[in-house]
């Protein structure tokens, strides 16, 4: 586990997360070798407690038994869990990287944000589709990565809500502005129904990294679908040049 700094100078550059909620679990650790050779940069871990979403998914044990596949790519650990302090310390001794929680899932946004930093994680905060951006406001500087949900949480495979596409503009532009006060980089990253056929868009609108599941799982060829991601991203790249 290790804090993850954002690096200036490849602000440019693209992070593809593939969710393993979408994988077979039956081979998880063969699936995550071959999307990692494929060109994974993040390996997406989405915990669901069947309180906080509706769905039960995984937790530590997991997590630790997934780390040797997975290497130096960062574990990226998404808590959809209500509360969400306890489990913080488990998930950082079972290797996790990066860990994002909701803020109304917390009594204390400061407080948990901290004690990730704490236990020597990248901390972020998690936006369902309807959450204010308000609750970021007086922890910029606590925070590595903002994810944003693209559609409300608890099951894979779902559409990208449109709406979501202004979301990512307001937050980038609220990421730059502090970027510009402070010189720090924040990660904006943004998960649900991201697919090749949409991440240029999505990309314009301001996401640096990208959680996809059945896109990439889904398919056949994981290598040909990351390259796919990262040329439509060039393209339209290319095109504001």
């Amino acid at each position: 586990m290790s804090i993850i700094e954002y690096n200036i100078e490849e602000a440019s550059c693209i992070r593809i997360a593939p969710s393993i909620l979408s994988a077979d679990f039956a081979r998880l650790g063969e699936e995550i070798e071959d999307v990692i050779q494929a060109g994974a940069d993040w390996i997406h871990f989405d915990v669901m407690d069947n309180h906080f979403v509706p769905n039960l998914t995984i937790g530590p044990m997991v997590c630790e038994a997934i780390k040797p596949y997975a290497k130096i790519t960062p574990i990226d650990v998404h808590l959809m869990v209500e509360p969400v302090d306890a489990l913080i310390p488990m998930f950082a001794k079972a290797g996790a990287d990066v860990i994002t929680f909701h803020p109304e899932a917390s009594h204390h946004i400061d407080r948990t944000l901290s004690l990730i930093r704490d236990h020597g994680c990248s901390a972020g905060l998690v936006f369902n589709p309807a959450t204010p951006l308000e609750y970021m406001n007086y922890v910029m500087d606590k925070l590595d990565v903002v994810l944003l949900m693209s559609v409300n949480p608890g099951f894979g495979g779902q559409s990208f809500l449109p709406s979501a596409l202004k979301k990512l503009s307001d937050t980038r532009a609220r990421i730059d502005a502090y970027r510009e006060k402070t010189g720090r980089g924040i990660f904006l990253e943004v998960d649900g129904g991201v697919k090749v056929e949409n991440i240029a868009q999505i990309h314009a609108a301001g996401a640096d990294t990208f959680v996809a599941g059945s896109a990439i799982f889904g398919a056949s060829d994981y290598r040909q679908v990351i390259a796919e991601m990262r040329n439509r991203v060039n393209s339209e790249s290319s095109r504001e040049i």
